[in-house]
């Protein structure tokens, strides 16, 4: 998965029986391609896997302008945000604690995941608003009605 900082969206996703370089490259080409921000002073944050310095991906990563930023070599939990869209992952209540019959029942269920995150989750660490109304700016709107909300009912019930 590749997930915008600013925004936490799910930007790209791809299921696989492994990782490679090739596989890497292509997601991150279509992830930069959909958003349409190629050459945007684009910076991907990644681990030290071999599929992320794998030259083929790092010719991608110029290619399309993107700036590549890593893990420090042996700290696996040195991105919080990855580490944190994983956790929702694992421990949503649709996730199959048997696992998965196929790759195509994988594709299907991340898939779904996505969608859910992307447009239904209220995400804590952008003020409960959605990782698409974060992007699309809608979240001023709403953040702004919550705020006249909150503060009329503090004003109706001034004990509480």
């Amino acid at each position: 998965m590749i997930e915008d900082i600013y925004s936490r969206k799910v930007v790209g996703w791809e299921v696989h029986y492994n990782e490679t370089g090739e596989q890497a490259a292509a997601l991150l080409e279509r992830s930069v391609w959909a958003e349409k921000c190629l050459k945007k002073d684009v910076v991907l944050h990644s681990d030290n896997g071999a599929p992320m310095k794998n030259l083929t991906i790092r010719a991608k990563m110029y290619d399309l302008g993107v700036v590549t930023s890593r893990s420090r070599p042996r700290v696996s939990n040195d991105n919080p945000y990855s580490e944190s869209l994983f956790r929702t992952v694992k421990y949503h209540p649709s996730w199959p604690s048997e696992g998965f019959r196929s790759l195509d029942e994988a594709r299907k269920w991340v898939n779904e995941f996505v969608y859910w995150y992307n447009n239904e989750h209220r995400h804590s660490r952008i003020k409960f608003v959605t990782p698409n109304q974060r992007l699309d700016g809608l979240d001023v709107g709403i953040l702004a009605k919550r705020k006249v909300l909150y503060q009329t009912k503090r004003n109706e019930h001034p004990e509480r």
